[in-house]
């Protein structure tokens, strides 16, 4: 068909004449709202702009001389950024003669990440960096099978909504 033949029934239709690949011999139109086209593209856009999750770090700080009930809540919190999903920096601050006894800090390090293997797995070893001691977790990925077997059983067990018309009633077999 020609070009102008085209341009003829788009316009007669209030649509448009669009090249989807202008190189080819002979160029490929399409006749389309193009208005249309571009609003539901922008639209799709944004559902997934919506949909994504953007991991951000978060940072624990701790110090080789920290006590117990302290370490539980820093602790807590951790888990907590894991579960919803973040990766975590867990960092210990030497001060002073503290430079020493850097093992003391890779212990509590190591102790930490024992605590969240359950739900973190350890991207990188502790390692010291000037007065820091630092180490990377990130959250166990969920499997999807497992997630898309748990929403695709909540429907099936749910009960299924009664129509407010009335059953027929049933006919029974007439005695010979």
């Amino acid at each position: 068909m020609s070009a102008e033949a085209a341009l003829n029934i788009a316009y007669d239709n209030d649509l448009d004449l669009v090249k989807i690949s202008p190189g080819a011999k002979p160029p490929v139109c399409k006749i389309m709202d193009y208005g249309k086209f571009k609003f539901e593209q922008n639209k799709k856009e944004k559902e997934a702009k919506k949909n994504q999750h953007v991991v951000e770090i978060k940072e624990i700080r701790m110090s080789p001389v920290i006590d117990t009930n302290d370490f539980n809540v820093k602790l807590r919190n951790g888990q907590k950024f894991l579960n919803e999903g973040n990766r975590l920096k867990v960092t210990i601050r030497f001060r002073g003669r503290q430079m020493a006894h850097t093992d003391i800090g890779a212990n509590i390090l190591k102790r930490y990440a024992e605590a969240c293997e359950e739900i973190a797995i350890m991207d990188k070893n502790p390692k010291l960096e000037g007065r820091h001691m630092s180490m990377f977790l990130s959250p166990k990925a969920q499997k999807p099978d497992k997630a898309k077997k748990e929403k695709a059983e909540a429907p099936a067990s749910a009960p299924e909504p009664e129509s407010k018309a009335e059953p027929a009633a049933e006919v029974a077999p007439a005695a010979e």
